[in-house]
């Protein structure tokens, strides 16, 4: 897991890197928490489009991948 502020300042949100993720391939994906929802992304495109969960819905997917 890399830590990783998505921009300079205090206020930037702190994003998570898979540790399933290299930098050798396509799958690059980041992820960060915010109250209101989780937010996914590609991290080789950082400032591309990002996908927003409810929290429940990210520990429902959690679980059903941790079971994979």
């Amino acid at each position: 897991m890399t830590l990783k502020p998505s921009a300079p300042g205090g206020s930037a949100l702190e994003w998570i890197k898979s540790s399933y993720s290299s930098n050798d391939g396509p799958e690059c994906v980041e992820i960060t928490a915010t109250p209101a929802a989780v937010l996914v992304r590609d991290s080789k495109n950082a400032q591309g489009p990002r996908l927003a969960l409810a929290p429940t819905a990210w520990a429902d997917f959690v679980a059903y991948a941790s079971e994979r």
